[in-house]
């Protein structure tokens, strides 16, 4: 999302890692992260601060991620349309799927193919913020809203606990985490046109 509102040109999202690369030869400046480490060959891994310095508007991203981008290739089936959320425009895209006519499912990347806190939560805080509009009886999506709205006030402290995090601190890139862990930073929507995420901006 922060390359979408720092300018870029369009981020396309790949599932694997030699045809993301491949597209540096066409142009794209190639985005590549497994395990939260940038793959080799790679300009770019999966931090969204890379982009807050404005170095790389105008210019087409090709990224593929150990989890999100294989989410993104999953939820292509039968699908009316394809955003990406976060917390940092989560009330961006609340606004655009409330004045939509189309149920809502919510597709959490997880961690290779298990459940994430961290998706998780963001997914209640979603859930929350659609509650007054739209009908639910899920499990899963009344128990992550209660998890996000019990953990609202200290997410950065709730999410200390959970194992992603905590690969990230060995990283040493908590700065990350701070800034996805960042409300309503952009009001703007990442939407999969044509194989590519644009933004658009919610009025």
């Amino acid at each position: 999302m922060a390359a979408l509102a720092n300018n870029v040109e369009s981020v396309t999202p790949v599932a694997d890692l030699e045809t993301c690369r491949m597209m540096a030869q066409s142009g794209y400046v190639v985005a590549g992260e497994r395990n939260g480490i940038i793959e080799a060959g790679f300009e770019l891994g999966n931090s969204p601060l890379a982009y807050l310095d404005g170095s790389y508007a105008n210019r087409k991203i090709a990224m593929t991620t150990t989890n999100g981008t294989v989410a993104i290739e999953k939820s292509k089936i039968n699908s009316a349309e394809i955003l990406v959320g976060a917390f940092v425009n989560l009330a961006a895209t609340a606004k655009y799927l409330k004045s939509k006519d189309n149920d809502v499912l919510i597709h959490c990347a997880g961690w290779k193919g298990k459940f994430n806190l961290e998706d998780s939560l963001y997914a209640g805080a979603l859930v929350s913020s659609l509650a007054g509009d739209f009908e639910f009886d899920c499990d899963g999506a009344i128990a992550m809203k209660a998890l996000y709205e019990a953990n609202r006030a200290d997410l950065k402290g709730f999410l200390a606990q959970a194992s992603h995090a905590k690969r990230l601190q060995n990283h040493n890139i908590e700065s990350d985490i701070d800034f996805c862990l960042t409300l309503d930073l952009y009001d703007i929507i990442g939407k999969l046109q044509d194989q590519t995420l644009v933004p658009q901006k919610v009025k």
